[in-house]
């Protein structure tokens, strides 16, 4: 057996007996706890019905977390839609502002006024006085 390094003497043989019986002991009761787990024997006692509100609560936190879960995914699908339709809606703004301001232009506004029948002035406008007769 392997010296242990923190002591600096070895294990007499009592003291390894005791190790290997704690040892036995524990792989005892590691068997017997998987043992139980998988029988059907605690299924049917009071156990069971003692840490049943536990399963339920633990039963009500999942239906929440995947309530939860899918609220969010929705979320980010509407604002990934949502962010699709403003950009959409900027690059229609752009264009149409684009549009109207070179509609609003002043050689555009004369060539349309030309169509129908209208010539731009090109007299400075007078001001018309109208003087008053004293009786």
């Amino acid at each position: 057996m392997a010296k242990n390094v923190y002591r600096k003497q070895a294990l007499s043989d009592e003291q390894i007996e005791e190790l290997a019986e704690a040892v036995e002991e524990k792989e005892a009761k590691t068997r017997s706890f998987f043992r139980n787990l998988f029988s059907g024997d605690h299924m049917s006692s009071s156990s069971f019905v003692k840490h049943l509100p536990f399963v339920a609560f633990l039963s009500l936190l999942a239906i929440v977390y995947i309530a939860n879960r899918h609220y969010a995914e929705n979320n980010v699908r509407q604002i990934d839609r949502l962010s699709r339709e403003v950009k959409e809606l900027s690059w229609d703004y752009k264009s149409l502002s684009a549009e109207l301001m070179k509609q609003t232009t002043q050689t555009e506004i004369a060539r349309k006024a030309e169509v129908l029948g209208l010539k731009e002035r090109t007299a400075p406008p007078f001001k018309v006085r109208i003087e008053k007769d004293s009786k």
